[in-house]
């Protein structure tokens, strides 16, 4: 594809940790568009360092409202779309510049994990669409995060992009509990016959933490990657307690 026919988009809010490796991975970009929710930290001053980066602030309402919003501050035909901790290496570059695009609305990458500063060997992130046809795709709420809904068919990227969030614990631990609270609301408003596996398993009281905890343990093997991979266990055993917590506290309190 015409890398001059792409617009990269990024949400910020407090991304000092992260987004100088975020900018430097897409230096090749002529035009990288930040929405930033008043960052107080040194966001907006690592911003500043790189040419090809406009910043335009906005209060964060919702991550459908906030990415939307992005979209309509863009101009190419393409938009890559990243999130603040998303690192592109060379070979993201290559494929990128190398992408025969077709009739094709977007594309798909697999997320690589990585904690504090390595590769974890799995995950449980699915692949995200993260490279789209800006007139053909919209992004909608979906509980703490949001879905991208295209209208066309969507490809792979064949190079995986790195997740690599180098942001404190106790800033990752504030933040899901904001997250449990949007989950929990999203869980009790679903059609349970429509709701994905997931879900229904989120809504059986005391099911989702060990489930999930076992399934990244035993089924992804995620202990091979050492400690690390501990850490993302209870990481995401702690997301699925939280989870429960708000469900039943909302439960209650309704």
């Amino acid at each position: 594809m015409n890398l001059e026919q792409l617009d990269v988009l990024i949400l910020t809010l407090n991304e000092g940790p992260n987004l100088e490796r975020t900018l430097t991975g897409v230096a090749w970009a002529q035009r990288v568009v930040i929405i930033d929710s008043y960052s107080s930290d040194s966001t907006l001053a690592i911003a500043q360092r790189f040419a090809n980066v406009e910043v335009v602030q906005r209060a964060f309402d919702s991550h459908a409202q906030q990415w939307n919003f992005g979209l309509d501050q863009l101009r190419s035909t393409w938009t890559l779309s990243l999130d603040a901790d998303y690192v592109l290496d060379a070979d993201n570059h290559r494929e990128l510049g190398a992408l025969s695009v077709g009739d094709d609305s977007a594309f798909s990458a697999r997320l690589d994990y990585w904690v504090y500063g390595a590769p974890l060997r799995a995950s449980l992130l699915p692949p995200r669409p993260v490279l789209f046809r800006r007139e053909r795709a919209r992004f909608v709420d979906d509980g703490h995060t949001q879905r991208l809904v295209v209208s066309g068919t969507c490809g792979t990227l064949k190079h995986a992009i790195a997740h690599d969030d180098r942001k404190s614990l106790s800033r990752w631990m504030v933040s899901q509990v904001k997250y449990a609270e949007l989950e929990a609301q999203k869980l009790l408003a679903l059609n349970v016959q429509q709701a994905r596996l997931t879900d229904r398993l989120r809504l059986i009281p005391g099911l989702a933490p060990p489930l999930s905890f076992a399934y990244v343990v035993l089924i992804k093997g995620i202990w091979l990657s050492g400690w690390r991979g501990w850490f993302y266990a209870l990481q995401r055993l702690l997301a699925e307690l939280m989870i429960l917590l708000a469900l039943l506290d909302q439960k209650v309190r309704r």
